[in-house]
């Protein structure tokens, strides 16, 4: 299985709408409400849109995780804020067929790389507290624990704790 990352674009709305749809069950504890629109080619096209605009503005890093030659995933830094402070915060999914696989971590491994060298000295992620997979995930990608964010995300329509990582790049 190889695993890869690239830039999304628009054309991907059908194919990530039709992943995202089949991981709905899969995500819901982990996952913020979504309205029903999310999950359709036009509401993936409108999220894309938005997501490359922000690209296109020098905050987000929007990437499709690609295994096998299919969509499997999406990984994202978003929230890019530049000079002096040179952060952004990471967020993923991967498709439940991979899940355990070691795709999440490459994809981790190759979104930093990349957000390295377009000169983030920073990047941060949160993982729910039981979310043991996600958090050996960033560990194995060199993320430092480095507290606990009481009631951090809305998720599954309960304000949830989130473990809080960090990476620099001089690390």
């Amino acid at each position: 299985m190889t695993a890869t990352t690239r830039l999304l674009t628009v054309d991907d709305a059908a194919e990530m709408a039709a992943a995202l749809s089949e991981n709905r069950e899969f995500m819901r504890s982990s996952d913020p409400y979504r309205s029903a629109g999310y999950y359709t080619e036009d509401g993936q096209r409108q999220v894309l849109a938005d997501l490359l605009r922000q690209h296109e503005a020098g905050t987000a890093l929007p990437h499709a995780i690609i295994v096998d030659g299919r969509l499997a995933g999406r990984i994202t830094i978003t929230n890019i804020v530049r000079g002096p402070f040179q952060s952004g915060s990471l967020g993923y999914w991967v498709d439940q067929s991979v899940n355990g696989r070691g795709v999440a971590t490459t994809a981790v491994d190759q979104i930093v790389k990349l957000a390295f060298d377009e000169g983030l000295h920073r990047v941060e992620a949160g993982t729910l507290v039981d979310n043991k997979a996600s958090q050996r995930v960033l560990e194995k990608n060199g993320f430092q624990r480095y507290g606990l964010a009481p009631r951090y995300l809305r998720i599954a329509g309960a304000w949830r704790d989130h473990v809080l990582f960090q990476r620099l790049a001089d690390d």
